[in-house]
C-alpha cells in the first residue's frame, strides 16, 4: 500500500432483489410477457429509495448493497439463482413489492418457495395495504404469510427506509410494519427511477413516476384513498424536472404519470410548464401518459399546458354515463353534461382518449348496458373505451362492507384484476354478468364503430398508427389472450415450472406440443385482427374527404345555455340537483 493513501476496506455483499410479481391465467401460468405494456412504479420508488441507501452506506462501509429489480410481467424470474446469491453472501432479502390483491396468490407462491430455502421475505403493496388499512384483523391470506415467516410492510417507505433496512440486515424485523397513519411529505422525496435494462423491458420503453400521492374523492370502489390517504401531497417542479433529468441521462424520456388524478395535484401547473421548457428549449423528447378526471377541462389552461408538455394519451375515470350508478358509488364528481365538453378539448388539443367504464352497477342490466354503449359510441367521441367488473377491491370501502356484513365474495384473489366477477350482482347472474362483459367488447369494437374512431381521428388529426394501435391491442387482448388490456403484453410467455400453488407440473411430451398449439393460434387470430383493421384504417385514409368528417358525436358542444343533448336528455330524470346540473327534462323512453 502506497504511503498516505486511504485503507481500502473490503466489502461483504448484501443483496436485495426486488420483485413486482404477476398474477395467474385461468390455467395457473403467470401471465408473462416479452415486453409488458404497463411500468411499476412502485418498483421505481422502492429500488430509489434503497438506491439512496446503499450509496449512503447505510449498513456500514464494510456492507455493499446490491440491489436488482424485476418486473414479472416482463421477466422469468431466476428463483434458484436468487436463492443462491443470497445463501452464497450470508444475508440479504427478497422484497415482493407493489403487490395488488389479484397478484397476491403468486406474491405467497414465491413466498413458500424462497422460505423454504430460508430467505427472508418481504411483501408490501395495495393487497397488504389495503387490508389493514380497512378491517380490523388480519385476513387468513395475511395470516399464512405470517406464518411462513415473511414479513408484512404497509404504507409508504420515505423516510423509513434506513430503520427497515437495518432491521432486516440485523435479523430484528418486526412481522408487520405499518406506516399507514403517518404518510410522509413529497417535497424533495427520493426519485423513482428504475435501472434502463429494467426500463427497456416495458413497449416503448416509459418509466413512471408519481407527482402526488393521495386523492380527495370518495370513490367507493376505490382503493388509493384508504391506502395514501384522502390528503393529497406533491412533488415540486424541481422534483420532477429531477426525476426527468435522471431518466433523461439513460435516454428514458417517456413516462406514464401515475397520478390517480393528475389534475387535482396543485403543483400541475408549475410542473408543466417546466417540462415544455425542457421540451421546447432543451429539446428533450419527453411524452406523457396521464390520468385525470371528467372536470380537467374547467381549469384554464390545463389541456393546452398538458399538450404542449408531451402528454399524447391520457386515461379518464369516465366509469359510467348514468348518474344513478355513479352516485350509488359516491363518485358524485363526474357531472354526464360536461363529458361531451370534455372530450372535444382533448380532441382539439390532439390528445388521444382512454376511458375506463365500470359494468355491474347495481341498476344494470343487459338491456341497459347495451343501450349505454350505443350512446356513448353515437355522442361521445372517445377513442377508447375499457371495461372493468365493478369488483370489491380490499382496501375499499365496497369490500369492507361486503366483508363486515357476512355477504359472500369469490375467496380467490386472483380474480380480483376487474376482469372477473367477484360477487353477487342483485339483478344479473354471474353468467349473465360474465357474457355482459364479453359482449361489450365486441359492442364496442365493431368493424362499424372501429371505421367511426379512425375517421374521427382522421378529421382531427390524431395519429392514425397511434390509434388504429390502440384499438387493436383493446379490441384482441381480452378476446384473444384472454386477459384485460391492461393486463396484457408481447409475445406471451407460459414457462411449464412456473404455475399456481397445487395445480400440477404438465408432463413436457404434453406441455410443449400444447403450448406450440396454443402459441400459433394466438398468433394468427393476431394477425387476422391486424390486417382487418388495417384495411380500414386504409380505407379511411382513401377517402378524399377523410378531413371534413363529422358525425353527431363531433359537433361542437351546445353550451351551457343550449338545450339538453339528447345524450343528457336520456339520464335527465337520475341527473341530482346539484350546482351547474342542467335543468331537468322528462327522460326518454
Amino acid at each position: 500500500m502506497v504511503a498516505g493513501e486511504p485503507q481500502r476496506v473490503s466489502q461483504r455483499p448484501y443483496p436485495i432483489v426486488l420483485i413486482k410479481p404477476s398474477h395467474y391465467d385461468s390455467d395457473g401460468y403467470v401471465i408473462q410477457w416479452w415486453r409488458s405494456t404497463i411500468p411499476s412504479n412502485s418498483l421505481a420508488s422502492v429500488y430509489g429509495l434503497l438506491r439512496e441507501c446503499a450509496d449512503a452506506q447505510v449498513l456500514g462501509p464494510d456492507t455493499a448493497i446490491e440491489i436488482d429489480a424485476y418486473d414479472e410481467c416482463n421477466t422469468v424470474i431466476d428463483i434458484k439463482g436468487i436463492v443462491r446469491r443470497i445463501q452464497k453472501a450470508g444475508g440479504g432479502f427478497v422484497a415482493l413489492v407493489g403487490v395488488q390483491s389479484n397478484q397476491y396468490p403468486r406474491a405467497l407462491d414465491l413466498t413458500r418457495i424462497f422460505r423454504k430455502q430460508n430467505i427472508p421475505v418481504v411483501i408490501g403493496g395495495f393487497h397488504v395495504s389495503g387490508v389493514i388499512s380497512m378491517l380490523p384483523k388480519l385476513t387468513p391470506e395475511l395470516q399464512e404469510a405470517l406464518d411462513l415467516g415473511a414479513v408484512l410492510y404497509a404504507g409508504e417507505s420515505e423516510g423509513r427506509m434506513v430503520e427497515f433496512l437495518r432491521d432486516m440486515a440485523s435479523g430484528q424485523a418486526k412481522p408487520i410494519y405499518n406506516h399507514l397513519k403517518d404518510t410522509p411529505d413529497m417535497t424533495a422525496a427520493t426519485f423513482p427511477v428504475l435501472p434502463r435494462k429494467v426500463v427497456t423491458r416495458v413497449a416503448g420503453h416509459y418509466a413512471s413516476f408519481d407527482a402526488g400521492r393521495g386523492c380527495p374523492f370518495q370513490c367507493s370502489f376505490c382503493t388509493i384513498i384508504n391506502v395514501q390517504g384522502r390528503k393529497s401531497r406533491y412533488r415540486t417542479a424541481d422534483d420532477i424536472e429531477g426525476i426527468v433529468r435522471a431518466n433523461a441521462k439513460q435516454d428514458i424520456t417517456r413516462f406514464f404519470i401515475t397520478d390517480d388524478n393528475y389534475a387535482r395535484n396543485k403543483n400541475w401547473e408549475p410542473i408543466l410548464d417546466r417540462l415544455i421548457e425542457l421540451r421546447e428549449k432543451e429539446g428533450f423528447k419527453i411524452r406523457l401518459l396521464l390520468q385525470v378526471d371528467t372536470l380537467c377541462h374547467k381549469i384554464p389552461g390545463f389541456i393546452e399546458k398538458a399538450a404542449r408538455a408531451g402528454c399524447t394519451a391520457v386515461f379518464i375515470g369516465l366509469e359510467n354515463i348514468n348518474p344513478q350508478s355513479l352516485a350509488g358509488a359516491k363518485k358524485r364528481q363526474n357531472k354526464i353534461w360536461e363529458y361531451q365538453e370534455m372530450f372535444h378539448a382533448w380532441r382539439k388539443a390532439k390528445v388521444m382518449t382512454f376511458a375506463g367504464y365500470i359494468l355491474g352497477f347495481p341498476t344494470d342490466t343487459p338491456e341497459s348496458i347495451a343501450r349505454d354503449i350505443e350512446i356513448i359510441k353515437k355522442e361521445l367521441p372517445v377513442d377508447i373505451l375499457e371495461f372493468f367488473y365493478l369488483t370489491p377491491l380490499p382496501g375499499s370501502e365496497d369490500h369492507k362492507v361486503l366483508h363486515m356484513k357476512g355477504i359472500p365474495v369469490d375467496p380467490d384473489l386472483n380474480k380480483y384484476d376487474l376482469e372477473h366477477a367477484c360477487t353477487a350482482h342483485p339483478i344479473m347472474s354471474k353468467e349473465t354478468w360474465e357474457q355482459v362483459y364479453r359482449d361489450a367488447w365486441t359492442r364496442y369494437y365493431s368493424d362499424e364503430h372501429v371505421e367511426t374512431i379512425m375517421r374521427r381521428a382522421a378529421a382531427t388529426g390524431l395519429n392514425k398508427t397511434k390509434v388504429i394501435d390502440g384499438i387493436t391491442l383493446f379490441s384482441g387482448s381480452s378476446r384473444i389472450e384472454g386477459v384485460h388490456p391492461l393486463q396484457f403484453g408481447f409475445v406471451r410467455r407460459k414457462i411449464r415450472t412456473q404455475r399456481r400453488y397445487g395445480l400440477p407440473i404438465v408432463n413436457p411430451l404434453i406441455f410443449y406440443p400444447w403450448r406450440a398449439y396454443d402459441f400459433t393460434r394466438t398468433a394468427v387470430r393476431w394477425i387476422k385482427l391486424v390486417r382487418k383493421y388495417r384495411a380500414i384504417m386504409k380505407k379511411v385514409y382513401a377517402d378524399p374527404d377523410v378531413t371534413s368528417y363529422t358525425d353527431h358525436a363531433m359537433d361542437p358542444p351546445a353550451g351551457h345555455n343550449a338545450p339538453m343533448s339528447d345524450f343528457v336528455k336520456a339520464y335527465a330524470d337520475k341527473i341530482p340537483q346539484t350546482h351547474g346540473a342542467p335543468v331537468r327534462e322528462s327522460a326518454l323512453g
